[in-house]
Formats: structure tokens, C-alpha cells, sequence
């Protein structure tokens, strides 16, 4: 089946291309999301008219990345957190904590960017990536002190 994108989606294409996926993905997930559109000729000929439109909103979701990632970068956060004995902390620092911590700072993350493997434990200095968008990630810096 053709579609024709409305954003940029990795490994598949730019916002504005004709691509062929199985059936099943456009009608399951592209269509239903908004990430993409049924390529027929109706719609390649209103899509002409509306490239410009989509690409000018991809530049400016693009640029609105941008300068997130610029704020992101070499951000450092301080968390507070009980601990339990040598180092352990009572309970752990979730991608939920950090992005709230964020949040508290006037950066408004979802905690689905915040690349966590597993939860924080110990108390410590940690490097956690923030994706900002598909293409660019910024670490940060997370530093976890026994509260007293």
C-alpha cells in the first residue's frame, strides 16, 4: 500500500513522501495516528498543495527541538533521596522523577523521552539522555545525594 507522510518517521521517510508499507502497518498504525495518509491520486494532487504546509510544520517542529536540545544541554539536576546503607537508596530515581525534576526547572519533558534503561539505585553521579526528537538526543547530568 502507498502513503504519503505527514512527518518525518525514521527508517521510513520525510514529511511530503510517497512510500509503500505493508497494509497492515498503514491501516493499523500510520493511518490511525496521523502519520500518514492513503496515496491515491486525489490526494498526491491536494498533497502538491499542502507540501508546503507540511514541510514549513516539520521546520518549525524541527527548530522548536532545537532550541529544547539547546536548553537540555548541559543541564544538571540534584535529587534528594533516603538511603537505606552503603549507597543503596530507599526506593529508586525513575524516568517519572527526572522528568518532573525537569519540569520543576521550566523544561516540560515526557517521561517517554527520558532514556532510561533501568531505574537509578545508589546514590551517585549519572549521565541520562533526553530525547528530544527522533534524530537528537542531549545528556544530562543527574546527581542523586543522601538527604539528610
Amino acid at each position: 500500500m502507498e502513503v504519503v507522510l505527514r512527518r518525518d518517521i525514521p527508517k521510513l521517510g520525510k514529511a511530503g513522501d510517497v512510500v509503500k508499507v505493508k497494509d497492515g502497518f498503514a491501516r493499523n498504525y500510520l493511518i490511525p495516528k496521523g502519520l500518514a495518509i492513503l496515496a491515491n491520486q486525489k490526494t498526491i494532487q491536494a498533497l502538491e498543495r499542502e507540501r508546503k504546509v507540511i514541510l514549513a510544520k516539520a521546520e518549525k517542529e524541527k527548530k522548536k527541538a532545537l532550541g529544547l536540545a539547546e536548553k537540555l544541554q548541559g543541564q544538571s539536576l540534584t535529587l534528594y533521596r533516603k538511603v537505606v546503607e552503603e549507597g543503596r537508596l530507599y526506593g529508586s530515581v525513575s524516568a517519572v522523577d527526572i522528568a518532573k525534576a525537569l519540569l520543576e526547572q521550566g523544561l516540560e519533558i515526557d517521561k517517554k523521552q527520558v532514556l532510561l534503561e533501568e531505574p537509578l539505585k545508589t546514590v551517585g553521579s549519572f549521565e541520562v539522555m533526553i530525547k528530544v526528537s527522533p534524530e537528537i538526543s542531549v545528556p544530562i547530568r543527574v546527581e542523586i545525594i543522601e538527604e539528610k
